[in-house]
């Protein structure tokens, strides 16, 4: 056997008991070298660890290492949508920024898992080594969430679904959205329009009609459209006269699609809410490319207050939520979970409406609209 050969032949697999036999002291010995240096003279430390890297061997393998004291330092992240998303989303990237801060005080990674994965997203989720899972904004009755509660580990939700016994971090997405509709009314906007992120995790893009809004599995948007239409009612405007476009998903490319939909359909609204930044910077950027000019024509409104919403053409007025301070608020309630306290999930954070350049007064009517003058 040569110098660096493994003492088990050249294919053999190098493990902590296998470096010890070569060097003729315990497996104890060998892991105090990595794990409790204090425990060894530094002349036999060096003397292992020389060895080791003469053979190629990195040390004890981290995974099984935390396995034996109940630990892997990994916390799972369920998202609805790909992963690509949760890299390319302004708002999940400010979550995430936030719960990764917190978790790194207490050594813990993020280990993130898609809910519209392809494949067997369940399973890959039972099979997943983590110490605790926080489910990002998925909708009721998803199976992924299922798969998550089967794991018998911590959870904490962002925004939905409401699980028992599982702490919540929420906000007042009713109270928002009726400042948005309030805000429009006050201009004088009685053509009004809804831009909503999906209702149902189906794929579909276009007019949603009230039973398809009473029946949204996203318990947050469910919300926004009930505050929406209660500002709406107050303001003498029939719900059932305001049109709800779903998107297929919340992005600028569906947020676009949303608005040339209105615009080329009956009762062209003068103003619209849209449920989130991502569907409004795309109608800002449909209403560009029709000739339509914001705020002399159309009044945009959209809802997170995301880093782009003040750089857009024009900035974007919006319901401003604490994006990273909310990740934090959730990587906070984990590590008080795997340190065995019992907590709940705090009072809905607070939103507040951020006024720019995207709105101002409604246009002179040129003739009757469908709903309002």
């Amino acid at each position: 056997m040569s110098k660096n050969e493994p003492p088990n032949g050249p294919n053999a697999r190098l493990t902590l008991l296998t470096l010890a036999r070569d060097l003729g002291v315990s497996r104890a010995t060998v892991s105090n070298a990595y794990n409790r240096p204090d425990q060894l003279s530094a002349a036999l430390r060096a003397r292992i660890l020389a060895r080791a890297d003469e053979l190629g061997f990195a040390g004890p393998d981290p995974m099984a290492r935390g396995l034996r004291r109940g630990r892997v330092g990994a916390v799972g992240v369920l998202v609805d949508e790909g992963l690509s998303h949760a890299f390319s989303d302004p708002t999940t990237v400010l979550f995430l920024d936030g719960l990764a801060r917190e978790l790194q005080s207490d050594g813990l990674g993020l280990l993130l898992h898609a809910g519209r994965a392809q494949g067997d997203a369940p399973r890959s989720i039972r099979d997943a080594a983590v110490d605790a899972w926080v489910v990002q904004s998925l909708p009721d009755g998803h199976p992924a969430v299922a798969a998550v509660q089967s794991r018998g580990r911590p959870i904490v939700v962002l925004d939905q679904p409401a699980l028992p016994g599982v702490p919540l971090v929420g906000i007042d997405d009713e109270g928002g959205a009726t400042a948005a509709i309030r805000h429009l009314l006050e201009l004088g906007h009685r053509r009004l329009a809804v831009l909503s992120t999906p209702l149902r995790a189906d794929g579909r893009q276009g007019r949603a009609d009230l039973r398809r809004q009473e029946d949204a599995t996203y318990p947050v948007m469910r919300r926004r459209l009930a505050g929406a239409a209660a500002a709406a009612a107050e303001g003498g405007v029939p719900w059932s006269q305001v049109p709800v476009v779903e998107a297929a998903a919340n992005d600028a490319d569906a947020g676009a699609r949303a608005l040339t939909e209105l615009l080329t359909g009956p009762g062209t609204p003068t103003a619209v809410f849209a449920c989130s930044d991502q569907l409004a910077l795309g109608a800002l950027r449909a209403a560009r490319g029709a000739g339509v000019r914001v705020p002399g024509e159309l009044s945009v409104v959209g809802f997170d207050d995301s880093p782009s919403a003040r750089y857009a053409d024009p900035p974007l007025t919006t319901v401003g939520q604490p994006l990273r301070e909310r990740g934090q608020a959730v990587g906070a309630l984990v590590r008080a979970l795997l340190r065995g306290e019992e907590v709940t999930g705090p009072a809905l954070a607070p939103v507040g409406l951020v006024v720019r350049g995207s709105t101002g007064p409604a246009p002179a009517p040129v003739g009757r609209g469908s709903h309002g003058t």
